[in-house]
């Protein structure tokens, strides 16, 4: 028998935008359906002008997107989204904020993410974090890691900035043979470094997939979002 999905889904994209496409896609596979109507139903604001959180978080330059962020959620709920996800890690340092402005949910995907980890890994506790600058300079998996009694494992300095120019260049289609080989050995050094599980912990890192240079399990912040946006939608 089919699961009936009820609740409308609000999905904040545009951070990047093709994230937010990936998003959906994987929404799609992950719907019991037959037909069009079994699937969810989904509004998408794929918001490409919400200011830059790299610039507001890392450089402390640009403008705080805060205030689009909230009215983002405010006008997803006004329009019927009873539940809403927002399919970027970064973004998740402004989800309190977000949070309060609406009175539907809002999924947590870092949260949810180390609650997998911590669930489904549990002889774990070294955890290799592949993310943007700003996800591990703000400490949003760290503190979470850290309160579930685990330990993160951050690239170095010199990785992490690597790493920024690459999901740069994903978001702005200049992804080549060199970033795809810095995504690898960073991966590859966090597990010399002693990793025993990574958490993809950027949606761009998603749109590349697992890094093929490590033997150890990945859990896809992204692939977590998209599970319990669809086990949130089911009908009671």
């Amino acid at each position: 028998m089919l699961a009936k999905y009820e609740k409308t889904v609000g999905v904040m994209g545009g951070m990047g935008p093709e994230a937010a496409v990936d998003f959906l896609q994987r929404l799609l596979t992950a719907v019991d359906a037959k037909d069009d109507s079994d699937h969810l139903h989904v509004i998408l604001d794929n918001n490409s002008k919400i200011p830059s959180r790299i610039a507001h978080i890392i450089e402390g330059t640009g403008e705080d997107p805060t205030p689009i962020l909230r009215n983002m959620a405010r006008n997803l709920a006004h329009v019927g989204a009873d539940i809403i996800a927002i399919p970027c890690n970064t973004a998740h340092h402004y989800h309190g904020e977000i949070a309060s402005a609406v009175e539907v949910p809002v999924l947590d995907m870092v949260s949810l993410t180390v609650s997998r980890v911590a669930q489904s890994h549990t002889g774990a506790r070294k955890i290799g974090i592949l993310a943007s600058t700003a996800v591990t300079q703000t400490g949003l998996y760290q503190k979470r890691l850290e309160e579930a009694g685990l330990k993160a494992v951050l690239p170095s300095p010199e990785a992490q900035a690597r790493l920024l120019e690459a999901i740069k260049a994903i978001k702005g289609g200049r992804l080549n043979e060199s970033h795809r080989a810095d995504y690898e050995n960073a991966a590859a050094a966090l597990e010399r470094a002693g990793a025993e599980v990574f958490i993809i912990a950027c949606t761009e890192f998603s749109l590349l997939g697992p890094p093929r240079s490590i033997g150890k399990p990945c859990v896809d912040a992204l692939d977590v979002l998209v599970r319990e946006t669809v086990a949130t939608a089911r009908a009671n």
